[in-house]
């Protein structure tokens, strides 16, 4: 992970101050940025008022102005206004040439390009919501005229809030976005059938959601620390006709695998259909 100290931290601004936004400001403070070095543009006079207080960075209304002097520009607005946006902006970063970062879903690097006046080093990435805990996933997609250093750039800026890994196949995106972009959901969805299987057996609710979610947090940690693959980790707490054994084989006989497939199929499907409509 990329640091973000003021040394090799660029002049940056963030075209929308929402939480994915508020979370990558955060990151970038709290690891040694200078909140000086960091312009916002929020309409929402709250949230603007609300940034400038707990990090210390310029806040204005306005994307052309808080992007006048960026050496990045950080895009964190809907995809829906992506467009409305980026052509906005053209003006100044036809001029200015910065790094655009995209962290909307769906918009591909050749449009953000084509939006912003063309000839501009554009890299997308897809973070998901536990970068507003610094627990971050995202991957990142560079089109070709992004420098080594820029890239190093866009890793400081995505990586304040968690891991950052880059993805040479923009198509491949789409498969980022359904994994790690939705991935969140799946297992709070896990989590949340835990807690009723186990309330249903008599468990009192308070307790289930405990220990449910320690277990959940408690094996992320050992998948990320450990440094065993999954299928390892799992035959170490599987013994042969115990406890273990029988909820995994009921798994495995109901599907499970299949259903996984077929729900990352599916949200991968519907990233590529998003994107399809979103304009050229």
């Amino acid at each position: 992970m990329a640091d973000a100290t003021d040394s090799s931290l660029p002049r940056l601004a963030f075209v929308g101050g929402g939480n994915m936004a508020r979370s990558l400001i955060g990151g970038l403070v709290r690891r040694g940025a200078a909140p000086g070095r960091i312009a916002v543009a929020e309409p929402n006079a709250e949230l603007r008022e609300r940034l400038a207080a707990d990090y210390g960075v310029a806040v204005q209304a306005d994307g052309a102005g808080a992007a006048a002097d960026a050496e990045v520009i950080v895009l964190a607005v809907k995809p829906q206004v992506m467009r409305l946006v980026c052509e906005a902006l053209r003006p100044i970063v036809q001029q200015t040439r910065p790094l655009l970062i995209s962290i909307a879903a769906g918009i591909r690097l050749d449009q953000l390009d084509a939006w912003c006046g063309g000839g501009l080093a554009v890299v997308r990435s897809m973070p998901n919501t536990p970068a507003l805990i610094g627990a971050g996933a995202s991957g990142l997609c560079a089109n070709a005229r992004v420098t080594p250093e820029q890239r190093r750039s866009a890793e400081a800026v995505l990586g304040a809030a968690g891991l950052t890994t880059w993805i040479d196949a923009e198509e491949h995106m789409d498969i980022v976005t359904a994994l790690s972009g939705s991935g969140p959901a799946y297992f709070f969805l896990l989590v949340e059938a835990l807690e009723d299987a186990a309330v249903a057996q008599g468990l009192p609710r308070e307790a289930a959601r405990q220990l449910a979610t320690q277990t959940a947090l408690g094996a992320g940690r050992m998948l990320a620390e450990d440094g065993e693959a999954p299928a390892k980790l799992r035959e170490r707490v599987t013994s042969p006709g115990g406890t273990t054994q029988a909820a995994i084989d009921c798994f495995l006989t109901r599907g499970l695998r299949e259903i996984v497939a077929d729900a990352v199929a599916a949200a991968t499907q519907r990233g590529r259909e998003l994107a399809a409509g979103s304009g050229s």
